[in-house]
Order: structure tokens, then sequence, then C-alpha cells
């Protein structure tokens, strides 16, 4: 069986392609159920910075193609439009790479907490879905436990920090004092939650957070401190916002221009900072052209990441020694599992052609004694342990042509056929 990725993420495509590929949270069920009309078995994992599908086949090409076939249904884009961002790898390069996914090495934010969650949730939903087989599941489950470990032995994750708290960072370079200021905070999924929290630690004494639904708004402002309102009440808030920072995953612009122009005009000479790193925008871009109003979308974080990077670099090579070793257990263990069926069936069909010979043999000798017969029984086992020795080490360590190996011991041997 062998494991395959297909995937875009923040280091090869910008958020202009990214954001047509994502896939929220809410519709995550639904595109698992188009993922099955192409393969069996699948994971999908989408945050803000990547939209990956893993899956597994006994032909690694198909289940790249399948995944690359779903991308094209999911998008409705032709292929020469978003083909060139797309990376896909097979084998033990798709388990570093969800290893370091799940370390927090493969983010924007390097460290960061949030993905370990995300790829826990993937696995959850895959498996509500019917479509985890069991290598899957346990590439998915290392690759937490993985996370969890680079996290406790190494310095990767102290003081790390998020796309939430780089954001109201990020607005604080215009607009420096936050105990002066009015943050409005559109979403109150996890990013929003995230963003609220910062924003206290930063010293805002005034947070308002914006939802769809103004119990979702009201839970996330009595839990962490500030004032709620519902969507309906956006373009009032505007009009007295400082900050706003926008995450709320709807599939459509939350912030357009005239609703911005309009908060604008009734407040005339005040900056306003639009922070948006929800995947898909939040906010439309022609809004930049609107004079004071600075606006930033997830990939102008990129600066400070770059910094985060710089100074978390002796924790990375720490995280990438943990990854590998825990990578080579987990190839060994799998490599072990997959090629037990035919070592087994090589080993018993030796087993029955040296007994059935040894025993011809013994009936056209003179009758031997017990020990006699024990020293041709011990010979013969071990004629055939030795003549195996090479082909079976071989079956286990050759990683990248494991199946086609298989095939060949099983068309070699007739094993298949005479299962």
């Amino acid at each position: 069986m062998q494991v395959s990725l297909v995937g875009i993420n923040h280091q090869t495509a910008p958020i202009t392609v990214r954001e047509k590929v994502a896939i929220s949270t809410g519709r995550l069920y639904d595109s698992l159920s188009l993922l099955r009309i192409y393969i069996p078995q699948g994971v999908i994992l989408s945050t803000c910075n990547r939209t990956e599908v893993y899956t597994t086949d006994k032909d690694s090409h198909h289940a790249q193609e399948a995944s690359l076939n779903f991308f094209k249904a999911h998008t409705k884009m032709p292929d020469t439009d978003f083909l060139q961002y797309f990376y896909i790898s097979k084998g033990r390069e798709v388990i570093e790479h969800l290893f370091r996914v799940a370390s927090g090495l493969d983010s924007m934010i390097i460290g960061e907490y949030e993905v370990l969650g995300q790829v826990r949730h993937a696995l959850e939903v895959a498996e509500k879905a019917g479509m985890v087989n069991l290598p899957l599941r346990h590439i998915f489950q290392s690759a937490v436990r993985t996370g969890r470990k680079v996290r406790q032995e190494t310095g990767i994750s102290k003081n790390a920090l998020s796309i939430s708290s780089v954001a109201v960072d990020l607005a604080t370079r215009v607009i420096s004092d936050l105990r002066r200021c009015k943050i409005l905070v559109i979403g109150t999924g996890e990013a929003g939650r995230l963003v609220v929290k910062v924003a206290k630690e930063r010293g805002a004494s005034q947070i308002v957070t914006v939802s769809r639904t103004k119990k979702r708004a009201s839970a996330l402002a009595a839990a962490l401190g500030g004032t709620s309102t519902s969507l309906s009440n956006l373009a009032a808030e505007l009009s007295t916002a400082d900050i706003v920072v926008t995450c709320s995953g709807a599939p459509h612009c939350t912030l357009d221009r005239r609703k911005v122009a309009e908060a604008m005009r009734k407040r005339p000479g005040r900056p306003l900072v639009i922070v948006d790193i929800a995947v898909p925008r939040d906010a439309e871009l022609v809004i930049k052209k609107i004079e004071n109003v600075f606006l930033y979308n997830i990939d102008d974080l990129t600066e400070i990441s770059n910094l985060n990077r710089k100074q978390r670099e002796g924790e990375i090579q720490e995280a990438l020694k943990i990854i590998t070793a825990e990578v080579d257990k987990f190839v060994s263990r799998w490599r072990a599992l997959e090629v037990k069926p035919v070592v087994s069936a090589l080993m018993q069909k030796a087993e029955d052609i040296r007994s059935t010979q040894l025993n011809k043999t013994l009936k056209k000798l003179r009758p031997l004694s017990a020990e006699e017969q024990e020293r041709l029984e011990t010979m013969t086992k071990s004629i055939v342990t030795k003549i195996l020795k090479d082909p079976v080490h071989y079956l286990k360590v050759k990683g990248d042509s494991t199946e086609e190996y298989i095939a060949a011991i099983n068309k070699l041997f007739r094993l298949n056929e005479e299962k």
C-alpha cells in the first residue's frame, strides 16, 4: 500500500490561488464525499497555509491522479491555472512532510500550536466519513505523537507566535498604542479567539467581537472580555474602529469597498488598519485604494515569519533530528507489516516443499535413528533458511521498491496462485 500526497501551501502558491483551493471546516465532510468519487481512502488537511490530500492505494500514480481530479472538480479551474502550484510526493517523503507539518516546521509561523489540532481534526472528520484505512490512521496518529514529542523535547514552541498574534503585531506597526484604540474582531472561531486573547495581553481595552450569530460573538466576548455584536451591525462598528482583524471563514467577502468607504467618510483623517487572515479572504483587495486604509492579508506576514524562523533555527535542527528518528521507526514498522503476509507465505511454501521432499527421501532410506532423522531435519531447515535469507532481508529493507518486489516474489514463487 503506497501513501501519496497532493497539495498546495504558502510556499508554493500566493493567497489568490490558495483561497480558491481552501476548504473550510464546515465544508470538510462534503469535500471528503467528493473525494470518495475518485478514491476510496483519503484525508483532507486544509488550513490557512495549506490544502493537502493524503491517500493510499496500491498504485501511487492512480492515487495522485485521483487527488488532482478531486482538486479540479473542487475548484472548477483548468489545469493551466493551478497545476503549477501543486506538489506531489509518495512514500517516505509524504510521512516526513506530515510529521513536519504536525511539528509546526512547515507553518508560516514556525512552532505554532494550532496546526497540531488541525491535523488531529482532519483525521477525525475523515474517520467519520469512512475514508480512513489502517495505514492512513497510523500515519496521522504517529504525526500527532511526533508533533507533541517535538514540542515537549525542544523549544520550538516556547513563547510561540501564531497567525493571530502576528496579525495583532502587524496592526501595531501603524497604530502603536492598543490601549487607546478600538479593535474589531470579525470571526469567532479559533483564530478569532486567539486574536482577542492576544489583543488583551497586548493591553487593548476596547475589543468588539462580530459574528454572523450574536450568540457566538457574545460567548467569546464573555469568555475573554470585551463586547459583542452581530454582523448586521458591522457598518456602524467600522466607522469607530481603529483596527479590524477578520477571520470569518465565510465563502464570500465580508468587507467590501462600499462598506469600508462609507465608514471612512464618517471619520475623515483617521486611519483604519485591516488585517485579513482568512482564507478565502474576507476583504476585497480594492479596499487598499481608499485613503487612510491600511489593508494586509496573510501573505503580508512573511517578514515577521521569516524573523521568527531565524530566531528558532537551532530548535528547528533539534526538531528535525526527532522527526527523522520517528520517521525511521514508523517506516520500519510499516514495512515489516506490509511484507509480513508475503514473507509468511514464502516461508510456508518453502517449509511445505522441504518437509514433503524430506519425507519422500526418508521412505527410500534404511530406517534411521531418531538422532539421524533430527540431523536431517535440522540440515534441511538450515538450507531453506539460508536460501531465503537474502530475499526476506531485501523485502524488509527496500522501501521505495517494496510494492514491486512483493509482486516479483509473488510471481516468481507463485504464491498468489497457491494461496
